[in-house]
């Protein structure tokens, strides 16, 4: 295909999933209305259908509920083909929309920026509407999600990257009793082989039972938290968006000192992340205090949240020499590195585009137009996949995928900055 018809694929893509007002990330394997799928859905938008951009951001929000927590799902319309449902979180009256009962990462508020850029005059009045229910969203997290400037999250789903091996020593501890019969979907869609085991959806299910019992109440479940993981794109991303948050902030003439206060905090709690004997920023239990010692794609995110390292750029430059497609969701060279199995090693071109991004601001610009360029390739001869094995560049996950077709439009596509 030539990259005009890619282009054209992308935006059909988005039209495609758009269910009236919010995209699914794919049809059938996730039916309902994602958060950071959302917000990236909402780029992509941005790059022929500027106000369809500020529709998918403005539904997303639709959903905030009034402690300011945007949920990770938005169940707008009931869908028996997708497990764990509406029943199984048991939300009802936490939000005005069924959702979940947990959050995401907040890459709305810097991809609202972006937005804004592509038309400021007809932006700002909506950008004016969501500014302080974004203010409300990241002073949750700074609430109920920060531990001494590093922000944890409270369960695999809420940090988008559901079987990384950032978890497993917390997951080792959870012993999932009474979890119950339940049957999963998702490997009715994908070759299970490309999705999480058994182990991890049992941890998975009983984390969700646990916050129905105590109703999703923030303060009742921060005590005895069995599950409370110091993560690296969590914390990168929140920092970064608090950096868009406050400069969107001062434009619209609004105090942002609360929000300069979160930023010295995330930047103190920073270098918790870095490991001290491995030197890469990786995952702490702070259960236990055992950290993950091994490299993830969330890692290189540093630079997307302006935060400099040497060491991690050495990484980045053995991820090109071992993989094909960089950069993989785990070190390729670790013994636990599974090159299909959703986090555990493939490519995701969300994540390529977020380092990509923070690369080029920091002044890696060759490196991260190769990033570019190499993911532009993957897209283009392997399709709008929801993952990618790093070594062969063979799509993995659910096809036809939004947050792929976004990146492609706002990033990764030849025809990117032509105008």
């Amino acid at each position: 295909m030539t990259v005009e018809e890619l282009d054209m694929r992308a935006r059909e893509i988005l039209r495609g999933n758009d269910r009236g007002g919010y995209t699914v990330p794919t049809a059938g394997l996730y039916p309902y209305q994602w958060n950071w799928d959302s917000a990236f859905a909402a780029w992509g938008f941005a790059q022929f259908d500027v106000d369809r951009a500020w529709v998918e951001l403005e539904t997303l929000f639709s959903g905030q509920w009034p402690n300011g927590m945007v949920p990770h799902i938005l169940f707008h319309k009931d869908d028996p083909g997708y497990f764990p449902g509406p029943g199984v979180w048991g939300t009802d009256g936490k939000g005005p929309i069924s959702s979940s009962g947990i959050s995401q990462p907040p890459v709305a508020a810097s991809f609202a920026r972006a937005i804004l850029k592509t038309d400021r005059a007809a932006g700002e009045a909506r950008l004016r509407a969501l500014y302080p229910k974004m203010v409300d969203w990241h002073r949750w997290f700074m609430s109920w999600r920060s531990d001494d400037g590093v922000i944890f999250v409270s369960h695999p789903w809420e940090a988008g990257r559901d079987n990384c091996a950032d978890w497993d020593n917390a997951m080792a501890n959870i012993d999932p009793v009474g979890v119950g019969e339940y049957t999963r979907r998702d490997t009715s869609h994908v070759d299970p082989e490309m999705r999480p085991t058994k182990d991890d959806y049992d941890r998975y299910i009983w984390l969700v039972q646990r916050g129905k019992r105590l109703g999703w109440d923030d303060a009742a479940m921060a005590q005895d938290a069995p599950f409370r993981v110091a993560d690296p794109t969590m914390t990168f991303i929140l920092l970064r968006a608090n950096r868009d948050l406050a400069a969107m902030g001062r434009a619209l003439g609004e105090d942002v000192s609360e929000i300069e206060g979160w930023i010295a905090t995330l930047e103190a709690g920073v270098p918790r992340l870095k490991n001290p004997n491995f030197q890469m920023f990786d995952a702490i239990d702070l259960n236990t205090g055992k950290r993950s010692r091994v490299t993830s794609n969330a890692s290189f995110l540093c630079w997307y949240a302006g935060i400099e390292d040497d060491w991690m750029r050495r990484d980045l430059d053995e991820a090109f020499t071992v993989c094909r497609y960089p950069v993989p969701s785990h070190d390729a060279t670790h013994p636990g590195f599974n090159a299909k199995r959703y986090w555990r090693g493939p490519t995701w071109a969300i994540m390529n585009a977020l380092i990509g991004i923070g690369l080029a601001e920091m002044g890696h610009g060759e490196v991260a137009e190769r990033l570019r360029r190499v993911t532009g390739e993957l897209i283009a001869e392997h399709g709008f996949a929801e993952y990618f094995n790093p070594m062969t560049g063979d799509p993995a996950g659910g096809g036809t995928f939004t947050w792929t077709a976004a990146v492609w439009l706002a990033w990764a596509s030849p025809s990117v900055g032509r105008g």
